[in-house]
C-alpha cells in the first residue's frame, strides 16, 4: 500500500514563509517523479511545482520565483519550501506521485495566507 503522509500546513501572513513536507511510504521513491498539487475552494486542483528523478523541476507560473521543489531520497520524503506567500496561495495542498501510471494522493495539508 502506498501512503503519501503531508505535513506543514498551516495559517501564515502575507509574505510570510512555509515548508511543506512529504513522506512516502514506497522503497520506489528515489525512481518516481513527485508533484506538489493544490486545491483553492471551488477551483480545480493544480499542479504547483515537480520534480523528476534526476531533480528536474517545473513550476506554475503564479509560484515561480517563490516556491521551491526538493527531494530527500533517503528520507523518502519531498518538500515544497514556499516563500512570499499570497492569499491567494490559499489552498489544501496535496502531494502526488504515480506508479506504473496509477496515482497516489496524500490527504492533503491546509495552507491559509492572510492579508
Amino acid at each position: 500500500q502506498v501512503q503519501l503522509v503531508e505535513s506543514g500546513g498551516g495559517l501564515v501572513q502575507a509574505c510570510g514563509s512555509l515548508r511543506l513536507s512529504c513522506v512516502a511510504s514506497v522503497t520506489i521513491f528515489s525512481i518516481n517523479a513527485m508533484a506538489w498539487y493544490r486545491q483553492a475552494p471551488g477551483k480545480q486542483r493544480e499542479l504547483v511545482a515537480r520534480i523528476t528523478s534526476g531533480r528536474s523541476t517545473n513550476y506554475a507560473d503564479s509560484v515561480k520565483g517563490r516556491f521551491t521543489i526538493s527531494r530527500d531520497n533517503a528520507k523518502n520524503t519531498v518538500y515544497l519550501q514556499m516563500n512570499s506567500l499570497k492569499p491567494e496561495d490559499t489552498a489544501v495542498y496535496y502531494c502526488n506521485t504515480n506508479i506504473f501510471a496509477v496515482p497516489y494522493w496524500g490527504q492533503g495539508t491546509q495552507v491559509t495566507v492572510s492579508s
